[in-house]
């Protein structure tokens, strides 16, 4: 398994960026200002997205597994390496989701805790219903993690 920070051509992710936020628009503002990591075992199997939101606070904005190789634990390891990585630097890693029980208990799972909402989010900014888990999602739900301290 390695882990790579992507510097070259990004639109070789696209297809996987688009399976982690279907909003273009997104995708682009967030991945002209974050770092793309990729993982690779040894093909691709998935990628993330990082910004600095300052004062000490980055954001997750995508994680992305292949179909293929979701429920594997890759999500889980990246997420590890990613908090590892920007420990270093910021004091609290931020991601936002939408509020499905699933991907909810991931991010619990990893240690993140909730941390607020953003009312009707995905009403306000998709340019059509996205659909998770059978779920419509309105809300967008913030979670949080410290990264001062090491996990167990």
């Amino acid at each position: 398994m390695e882990f790579k920070r992507i510097t070259g051509d990004r639109r070789l992710y696209w297809q996987l960026l688009l399976l982690g936020d279907e909003q273009p628009e997104l995708v682009s503002r967030y991945l002209s200002k974050g770092e793309l990591y990729a993982l690779y075992d040894p093909g691709l199997v998935a990628v993330a997205v990082v910004c600095d939101q300052g004062s000490g606070i980055c954001e997750l904005k995508n994680l992305a597994v292949d179909p293929a190789f979701q429920k594997q634990g890759y999500g889980h390891r990246f997420l590890e390496f990613l908090t590892d990585l920007y420990a270093a630097s910021f004091h609290t890693m931020l991601v936002g989701t939408g509020g499905t029980p699933r991907i909810l208990r991931f991010y619990e799972r990893c240690g993140f805790s909730y941390s607020h909402k953003i009312p009707h989010f995905f009403f306000d900014n998709y340019d059509h219903p996205i659909v998770e888990d059978g779920i419509l999602l309105e809300d967008m739900f913030y979670l949080k993690k410290d990264l001062t301290q090491k996990s167990s």
